[in-house]
């Protein structure tokens, strides 16, 4: 794909669009293809000899291995100066998830170092009451 003289700000691999990075759509029956979001275009035939593969990896029912505790993502994460409420150390890591819809905030769980007891915050009760702690045992 030459960029010369297309004006773009930067190269890029024919999956996005060199203007604003977008992911560009697959090649169709036109003769270009046509970023959706700022109108860049770019002739269908630099897309010769590219190939697009997918797959789709199904598991057996009840063969994934669930995660043991120590080796769970909430013991990797970061640590913060936080107590906890349960043994008293001063040290939890956390890690976040997005638990209800996309324009709530994220949950963020946090889990003592010392005896490994998860307490979690809602975001999304700041709204109705204090912010929200809560444990679980």
């Amino acid at each position: 794909m030459d960029l010369a003289g297309t004006g773009s700000s930067f190269q890029s691999d024919l999956d996005f669009c060199p203007d604003c990075g977008s992911v560009l759509p697959l090649p169709g029956t036109q003769d270009t293809v046509t970023c959706t979001r700022c109108g860049f275009s770019i002739n269908v035939r630099d897309f010769e000899g590219k190939v697009v593969k997918t797959s789709f990896v199904f598991h057996k029912l009840g063969t994934a291995m669930p995660m043991s505790m120590e080796g769970g993502p909430e013991f990797q994460g970061p640590v913060v100066d936080r107590r906890c409420s349960r043994c008293s150390h001063e040290g939890m890591a956390y890690h976040t998830r997005q638990m209800r819809s996309a324009d709530e905030g994220q949950t963020v769980f946090y889990t003592c170092t010392n005896c490994k007891c998860v307490s979690f915050h809602l975001p999304f009760l700041n709204l109705l009451t204090n912010p929200g702690i809560y444990f679980l045992y």
